[in-house]
């Protein structure tokens, strides 16, 4: 990195935005999104060791960088695809994966547009916006703005009773050409025109006040007071973004286990139920490390009190061979749950006559659990860290499993461990950032779970 870009650095904001990465002969090779500019451009410039050959290639030829402060990470996630678009850099290509890019397909020419996602575009006289970069931020945007632009996402007719009653679809009594006006508006908004967006709104809220039209003057304000809210709403986070510590966690688990690759899809589950009442298992879904919501799947039960026979349950359905051709196979399986659990869970995956790697986290002491004969990984390092145990990591033997603790210490592990060696010497443990990883898996199918849980037992209460 030269001075003049080093100096440059320093000035970045800690404001949404998006950045560009130029070559020496000033043509864009990168354009990119952040939450926060300052910390999101800097990370491309610290230790690359930890960098895929891509990323690191796109590093060496990165001669200044620019960048666009945005109003909101809405805006952000607007700006890049635009961006993008305008200067279709070849690093953009290179390093995104085609299946995480979507469009937003808008039907305008019929008499009531639909909205939905793609990710191939057609020659079909329709409206696409986009590309947009992770499916999951974009989903998360057009929510957003459904509350602002009711829109339609089935049939004129066919439409939820509740999105209409919530006011999410268009209002029964508007006609056509003003479902039409507001969906341009959307678009309008979405290609970057946000400030006339604004000032339209404004406009016709005084128009309408003007001519005691007070019912539509209220509607407007309340879209004005909507677009101006978007500058609070979170699409994306940092997460969406080269995360080193989230590239270190995937190469942690392939050392660690033993795997050929990096796993690109891992499925976490966990069950929920009262007393064997409404019995619920969740699946959530991370996608090189990153969560994707779109993945998530939930399973209801035959009503028991049985954890190891519900877990066998739910992993028996989830890898049918409708569920497998529909959803993908997993790159790793992760259960909630300990010894039993995870035996349960093997014993559904050989049933399947698949190898698939499954292992499980224990509630109380977040220790990893593996069968030391049928997890479907490789012992050679557990092995190794056994006959040299070091001082962030520990693995116990216990009959047929292996029970590792990695030792993250309590103020990274969110107070749940006990085993505090990291805390008190000072030291990390090597694979702090997989222990981080399987926090969130484990984390967010137990939240997954308890919230259908809720959902059920709620429905059974108003019965």
């Amino acid at each position: 990195m030269n001075k003049q870009l080093a100096d440059k650095l320093k000035t970045l904001p800690s404001a949404p935005g998006v950045y560009f990465h130029h070559d020496s002969k000033g043509r864009v090779i990168y354009v990119g999104k952040a939450a926060i500019l300052k910390n999101r451009v800097r990370q491309y410039f610290q230790s690359q060791k930890d960098m895929d050959v891509k990323t690191r290639a796109l590093v060496a030829e990165i001669h200044d960088t620019t960048w666009v402060e945005t109003n909101s990470e809405l805006d952000a996630l607007f700006l890049e695809s635009e961006m993008v678009k305008r200067y279709k850099p070849r690093f953009n290509i290179l390093l995104r994966d085609d299946k995480s890019v979507s469009y937003v397909r808008i039907d305008i020419k019929s008499e009531w547009p639909t909205v939905s996602f793609t990710r191939t575009p057609l020659d079909d006289g329709a409206e696409y916006l986009g590309p947009y970069f992770g499916s999951f931020a974009i989903k998360k945007a057009m929510r957003s703005l459904r509350q602002i632009f009711p829109y339609l996402v089935k049939q004129r007719g066919k439409e939820s009773k509740l999105d209409s009653q919530i006011g999410l679809s268009p209002s029964p009594d508007i006609t056509s050409a003003e479902y039409k006006k507001s969906l341009r508006q959307m678009i309008r908004y979405m290609k970057g025109d946000r400030q006339k967006v604004i000032d339209k709104l404004q406009k016709s809220m005084l128009l309408a006040a003007s001519k005691q039209q007070f019912e539509l003057a209220a509607k407007f304000r309340n879209q004005l007071s909507l677009v101006r809210a978007l500058k609070n709403k979170i699409m994306f986070g940092d997460k969406e973004f080269l995360d080193v510590s989230k590239d270190r966690a995937l190469k942690s688990l392939v050392e660690l286990f033993g795997l050929n690759e990096a796993p690109k899809r891992i499925e976490a589950y966990d069950i929920s139920h009262q007393s064997g009442q409404n019995v619920v298992a969740s699946m959530v879904t991370f996608i090189n490390g990153v969560s994707d919501r779109a993945e998530y799947r939930k399973f209801k039960l035959s009503e028991r009190n049985d954890d190891t026979g519900n877990i066998y349950a739910t992993l028996t359905r989830r890898l049918s061979e409708k569920n497998l051709r529909e959803w993908g196979q997993p790159d790793l399986i992760l259960i909630d749950g300990g010894k039993g659990q995870l035996e349960a869970a093997i014993k559904a995956v050989e049933s399947s006559g698949l190898k698939i790697p499954t292992i499980s986290i224990a509630k109380r002491e977040e220790e990893i659990v593996v069968h030391s004969e049928k997890s479907n990984i490789k012992l050679d390092r557990i092995i190794e860290l056994l006959r040299k145990p070091i001082l962030t990591v520990s693995i116990t033997p216990s009959g047929s499993f292996y029970v590792i603790n990695l030792h993250v210490g309590a103020s990274n592990a969110g107070g749940h461990s006990k085993n505090l060696h990291a805390s008190t010497t000072g030291e990390v443990s090597p694979y702090d950032d997989a222990v981080k990883l399987f926090q969130r898996l484990r984390d967010e199918s137990h939240r997954f779970a308890i919230t259908y849980h809720s959902h059920l037992k709620r429905k059974t209460m108003l019965k």
